[in-house]
């Protein structure tokens, strides 16, 4: 048994990596042996949609590019983080009976908590941040 396994992918601030990251992470999760038709996969690939989302869309193209990053430690924690270079954390806005967009940190939030696990954003040693989703990883990973 490893201690750690990790896996990460860089990609271009642009829509079309959103389905990338989404993509990566897929293959990811199955080769540690989560299968894909589970709910905590479908869970895992909304929060990689709606982190890459926000990559894309909200960082003014400042951050050119954005970095998914998974790790599991010792079998036990599954970490998901999205990294761009731009400084502005993200933040809830107002909700507002019109509004079509601005609930994914919402549902990211909610998903983890539904999951037993938490959402926490870092800092960056280049003044960006990373977005990370820690959740407890019961799934038994193969050799």
């Amino acid at each position: 048994m490893a201690d750690q396994r990790e896996a990460s992918i860089t990609l271009p601030s642009e829509p079309v990596s959103v389905p990338a990251a989404r993509g990566h992470v897929s293959r990811v999760l199955t080769e540690w042996g989560l299968a894909a038709d589970t709910e905590l996969a479908d869970a895992l690939r909304l929060v990689v949609s709606e982190l890459a989302t926000n990559a894309v869309q909200h960082t003014f193209g400042q951050s050119p590019a954005f970095t998914v990053d998974l790790r599991l430690e010792r079998e036990e924690l599954l970490l998901l983080g999205v990294t761009d270079s731009h400084p502005r954390r993200p933040r809830r806005l107002p909700a507002a009976v019109q509004q079509d967009n601005g609930r994914g940190m919402v549902i990211i939030r909610m998903l983890a908590e539904e999951c037993g696990g938490r959402l926490s954003v870092t800092p960056t040693p280049d003044g960006g941040k990373t977005v990370w989703i820690e959740l407890p990883w019961d799934v038994s990973v193969p050799d």
